[in-house]
C-alpha cells in the first residue's frame, strides 16, 4: 500500500487532490463488496444493518445510473454552509422525518431525536456520507435544487474526487474569499460540540470542524464562515494551528481519548459528525481531526495504512472484521485502544461504545497502522 499518503497533511486542494490521486491508484481493483459501515452481527436484533455502504439498494456493487438529465457542471469547488451537511442518495432519498437535515440551517439535534431505531434503519442506502461547516467539496453535476458533490477530504474508489452524493445546493457556499482563508491558520474543534456565536445565527458544531482564524478575542477565536460574516467559538473548545499542514502526528493515546469523547452517540448511517457515527465515519473524523486524511469507508481503509499483526496491536490502530459470514469482505471497523479492547459504532440500534476485540470471534481479518513508524 503507498502509505505516504495517508500520513501526509493536506494545506491546500491541490495538496489533497495529489493525496487522492494516490489513494485511487493504491486501492485500484479493489472489490467495492465490503461495508464503510457495520453490518450487524449475528447477536443483534434481525433487522439490523446488512447491506453493505458501497452498495446499492438491490446489492449490486455498482452505483445505479439516473434516467433523470443532469445540468452538467465544471469541477468547482463550494463549501458546506451547514453545520453538518447530509450527502443523500439521490433528491428523493430524503422521508418527511428527514426535513430537519435539509434548510439551512439545519436542524442536526432535532433531526436527531425524531429518528426511531426503525428510522434510523431506514437510512441504509439513503445517506452516502456527511461532510462538516466550512468543508470544500467539488461540484459534479445539479439537478434542480439539488447539487452533486464529492467531498474532497473522504477518499473512495468510488469517486476519484471524493466521496460522491447529492445536498440540497442551498446548503453550499461558493466564497472565494473563505476558500483562500483556508490556506492561512486555521481552528479545529477539539470539543465534542462547540457553539459558533456572532454569525447570522448560533450553530453547534461538531468536532473536527476546521474554520479560518481571523483574530482572538479574550475567550473567543474569531474564525470565517462560508457565508461571510465573522463568527467565534470558544478557545477552550478549538485548537488553532498555523495551517492544516502544521497540525502535529498524534500518538495513538491521543487519538483513543478523542474517540473517548463519544461514548453514548447513536449510530447513524453515512454519520461522520458528532451527533452521529457509522463505524468507518467515528475512524476517519478522529484521523482527519489530527491532520490524517483516510479512506472514508471501512473496505478501502483496510486496504490502506500498513498492515499489523493481531499480537503486535497499538492504541489508534484500525482493526477491521467481516460480519456477514461465509463473506470475508471487510463490513466492519473499529479503533484499538489497547488491553484487548476497541472503540466502535455498531449499528443503528446501538450507540458507540467499547467491546474487546474476541468478542467478534473469526470474524477478525486484520488491522491497518496509519501513523508513522516510530
Amino acid at each position: 500500500m503507498r502509505v505516504g499518503w495517508v500520513m501526509s497533511r493536506w494545506s491546500s486542494l491541490g495538496r489533497l487532490a495529489l493525496g487522492l490521486v494516490v489513494a485511487v491508484s493504491a486501492l485500484a481493483g479493489a472489490s467495492l463488496a465490503g461495508s464503510r459501515a457495520t453490518n450487524a452481527r449475528p447477536s443483534f436484533p434481525s433487522g439490523s444493518e446488512s447491506a453493505s455502504r458501497s452498495t446499492s439498494a438491490a446489492g449490486s456493487a455498482t452505483k445505479p445510473r439516473s434516467t433523470t438529465t443532469l445540468t452538467s457542471t465544471t469541477t468547482s469547488v463550494r463549501y458546506v454552509d451547514v453545520s453538518v451537511g447530509t450527502l443523500w442518495a439521490s433528491p428523493s432519498a430524503p422521508r418527511a422525518v428527514d426535513r430537519p437535515a435539509l434548510g439551512n440551517p439545519v436542524n442536526v439535534l432535532a433531526w436527531s431525536s425524531a429518528l426511531t431505531t426503525a428510522a434510523r434503519l431506514g437510512l441504509d442506502g439513503r445517506i452516502e456520507t456527511q461532510a462538516l461547516l466550512g468543508e470544500p467539496v467539488r461540484v459534479l453535476a445539479q439537478r434542480g435544487s439539488w447539487t452533486r458533490v464529492a467531498v474532497l477530504d473522504q477518499p473512495t474508489p468510488l469517486e476519484r474526487l471524493g466521496y460522491p452524493g447529492w445536498v440540497p445546493t442551498r446548503q453550499l457556499s461558493s466564497s472565494p474569499t473563505f476558500g483562500g482563508l483556508l490556506s492561512g491558520p486555521i481552528a479545529v474543534v477539539t470539543a465534542r460540540r462547540a457553539l459558533l456565536r456572532g454569525g447570522a445565527r448560533p450553530l453547534e458544531l461538531s468536532f473536527g470542524t476546521r474554520l479560518p482564524v481571523v483574530g482572538v478575542s479574550g475567550p473567543y477565536v474569531r474564525v470565517a464562515t462560508p457565508a461571510g460574516p465573522t463568527a467565534r467559538l470558544p478557545a477552550s473548545a478549538v485548537h488553532v494551528y498555523s495551517s492544516a499542514a502544521a497540525i502535529p502526528t498524534p500518538s495513538g493515546r491521543q487519538l483513543v481519548a478523542a474517540a473517548r469523547l463519544f461514548l453514548g452517540v447513536r449510530y447513524l448511517w453515512g454519520g461522520t459528525s458528532a451527533f452521529g457515527f457509522d463505524c468507518s465515519g467515528l475512524v476517519s473524523l478522529i484521523y482527519r481531526a489530527h491532520g490524517i486524511v483516510i479512506p472514508r469507508d471501512a473496505d478501502a481503509q483496510a486496504l490502506a495504512g500498513r498492515p499489523v499483526a493481531r499480537q503486535a496491536l497499538e492504541p489508534g490502530d484500525l482493526v477491521f472484521f467481516a460480519t456477514d459470514p461465509p463473506s470475508r469482505a471487510v463490513t466492519h471497523v473499529g479503533m484499538y485502544i489497547g488491553d484487548g479492547q476497541m472503540i466502535e459504532s455498531p449499528d443503528s440500534t446501538s450507540a458507540v461504545h467499547i467491546i474487546p476485540v474476541a468478542a467478534f470471534g473469526d470474524e477478525y481479518v486484520t488491522a491497518r497502522r496509519y501513523l508513522p513508524a516510530n
